[in-house]
């Protein structure tokens, strides 16, 4: 899983994301393959299910090239008709210029009855620029899923409002940690408890007060037909 570091401004999108995988993790069988892999957070928890992990990412990721397979997720994928049982994308989608070639390229390669499993943004910053070209809502997730032929899709919210809220408050706070290193450093020992506890208490609130159309992003899984 993602490391999830208590002192950092957005360590709640992080356990957001792996509380759902995990939920997930028993779903997983057979070869899995990784797109976007990135420096593999998941492959442990992955072949804790599965029988085999293949990492694949762009040969210039920004994350440096932890990948067993290197290619243009743009571009068809070196991967053979139906071989695959499942494909995780966890937030990569937002950065593919063509997410319907590439959702339909998913399920080439899965073999019938073969799960997808992604992680994509809905209401979050522009990250990686000028490598960040959209943004999904849950009706646009179920729109290209279907025209790639996927069935069974399920779209849950990664968030709610109050967790989307004040981690979007927290990443423009960040903006004020600025001047020499010295000055920096206090500045952030004086934003811990203000970033931590918002962290703490967003979740709770949003147990109670619920808005499923405000959320920082999805999960899904589908699955080939």
């Amino acid at each position: 899983m993602h490391p999830e570091n208590r002192l950092a401004h957005n360590w709640l999108i992080r356990k957001l994301l792996n509380d759902k995988v995990r939920a997930h993790l028993g779903d997983l069988r057979g070869t899995v393959v990784d797109l976007g892999c990135g420096t593999r957070p998941y492959e442990a928890d992955i072949l804790g299910h599965a029988d085999r992990y293949i990492g694949l990412d762009w040969n210039n990721t920004l994350h440096g090239l932890h990948a067993d397979i290197a290619a243009d997720l743009a571009k068809p994928l070196p991967l053979l008709d139906g071989s695959l049982d499942c494909v995780t994308l966890f937030e990569v989608l937002e950065h593919v210029p063509e997410p319907a070639a590439l959702l339909a390229e998913t399920s080439r390669v899965l073999k019938p009855g073969g799960l997808l499993m992604l992680s994509v943004p809905f209401q979050w910053w522009v990250h990686e620029a000028p490598w960040d070209f959209y943004r999904y809502t849950r009706h646009g997730l179920a729109y290209l899923l279907g025209k790639a032929g996927y069935a069974d899709v399920s779209i849950e919210p990664t968030s709610g409002f109050w967790s989307m809220w004040v981690l979007k408050l927290n990443y423009q706070t960040t903006r004020l940690i600025r001047g020499p290193r010295p000055l920096r450093w206090v500045l952030r020992v004086l934003m811990l408890p203000f970033w931590w506890l918002g962290q703490m208490l967003a979740p709770l609130i949003d147990r109670v007060w619920s808005e499923d159309r405000e959320t920082a992003g999805y999960f899904v899984t589908a699955r080939k037909p």
